[in-house]
């Protein structure tokens, strides 16, 4: 079970590529939306542009470069030290594509956001357009977005939270990512804020809010 505290929280934000997830978050925490601070930007690419806007608002970041990493493990390893370093409430996935194994003591610390209805269109390969194109293609009357605790497999842990948006006859994969990344965009810090800030225990694959 896990209980609020009264100190302003603290976050990590974990990127991979444009930061566009990043850049939400730090425009929701300017207004006051989430209620928890971005302590450190973690990415898996050196030239991801999402860091961009970790400097442009004094965010410390660090880059972990999977191509350049002795191995796999290395890397992951790697990512975790700098992530100790700041000993957030949380670490949040935004756009992050590399499968972690979370060690025993970030267990259901790590969040992530993926742009579908888990378990549909998900796992490996699944990201980006790719998602949304799938997701037209199998004919689906309704798409969303899922914010689930990650695990050792890719889209994996247990839910947390689901939104949906209708699918339109006229959609195309672009169109389809725009409206489901606006739910994203409130959902997440919704969620975050609902972690950080209430108390609940999870059971299984069930994550139950006390309130």
């Amino acid at each position: 079970m896990v209980s609020p505290q009264s100190t302003t929280r603290q976050i990590a934000v974990l990127i991979s590529g444009g930061g566009t997830t990043l850049k939400n978050l730090i425009e929701k925490r300017k207004r006051g939306i989430l209620a928890a601070d971005i302590a450190c930007v973690v990415s898996s690419r050196s030239d991801a542009k999402g860091l961009t806007f970790a400097h442009e608002n004094g965010i410390p970041s660090h880059v972990v470069d999977w191509k350049m990493a002795q191995n796999w493990e290395a890397a992951n390893l790697g990512l975790f030290r700098i992530l100790d370093q700041y000993n957030c409430d949380l670490v949040v996935a935004g756009g992050f594509l590399k499968r972690l194994r979370i060690p025993a003591n970030y267990a259901n610390r790590v969040i992530n956001i993926h742009p579908s209805l888990i378990p549909s269109f998900c796992g490996a390969g699944f990201y980006g357009l790719r998602v949304h194109q799938a997701v037209l293609d199998y004919g689906c009357k309704v798409s969303g977005c899922t914010v689930h605790f990650v695990d050792d497999e890719f889209d994996h842990g247990p839910l947390i939270a689901q939104a949906t948006v209708p699918v339109l006859p006229k959609d195309t994969a672009e169109k389809l990512a725009a409206r489901v990344f606006e739910l994203e965009c409130e959902l997440y810090p919704h969620t975050i804020n609902r972690l950080l800030g209430e108390t609940y225990r999870i059971v299984g694959r069930h994550v139950l809010f006390e309130s």
